[in-house]
């Protein structure tokens, strides 16, 4: 789903099994989030989210009023979710937006959840605290604002950085096989083979 004044993807990851969801960066109206759940007969478990700029935030709130469920986030980014100046919110919209994490993932940090196993990666650069979903098992990588298709996240926001963004991509994604799906935060979906052949960024 593709939600916000900046067209920030939103990703449910879903149990075929069990319906049981995960919702990844609730970018915006979180109302429209939770009637979608609702229409195709979804439960979320929780929520997950890659970085704590406005954009990827502004529907958590509705959501978890919702349906109650848990928000994990790197541990790093609590500042940044914390504060309205610092994650944007302030100057796009006039009101700060924050969000208090039920759950603060470490580096490597391994969750289960609704069957589902999920990695957390630190990938610093794009915030200070910005990280990366790996899901193994389905060869999945959600990537959030560190790696795009064809390019990478912008660092001239509170707490980025070029230098620590480059060497997150090359020092920890880079690493992972060439079939794993990317799904960045905004843009076209990709593969860590195409982006390790072709990211002008990289080679």
């Amino acid at each position: 789903m593709v939600l916000g004044p900046v067209q920030t993807n939103v990703f449910f990851v879903i149990n075929d099994e069990t319906q049981e969801t995960i919702l990844f960066d609730p970018a915006y109206a979180g109302e429209k989030i939770v009637k979608y759940l609702e229409d195709k007969g979804l439960t979320l478990r929780a929520v997950f989210l890659t970085h704590g700029h406005f954009d990827h935030i502004t529907g958590v709130s509705s959501v978890v009023d919702a349906l109650g469920v848990p928000v994990y986030a790197a541990e790093k980014e609590k500042r940044l979710l914390s504060d309205g100046q610092l994650n944007e919110s302030l100057e796009s919209y006039g009101y700060s937006v924050t969000v208090k994490p039920d759950v603060l993932l470490s580096d490597g940090q391994e969750t289960e959840i609704a069957g589902l196993k999920i990695k957390m990666i630190e990938t610093p650069g794009h915030t200070e605290g910005s990280c990366c979903y790996y899901l193994e098992n389905e060869k999945a990588l959600i990537s959030g604002d560190t790696l795009f298709a064809g390019s990478v996240g912008r660092t001239d926001l509170p707490t980025g950085s070029m230098k620590q963004l480059l060497s997150s991509i090359e020092d920890k994604l880079m690493l992972l096989p060439d079939d794993v799906d990317v799904y960045p935060g905004h843009g076209e979906f990709t593969t860590i083979g195409y982006e390790r052949r072709w990211n002008p960024f990289f080679g």
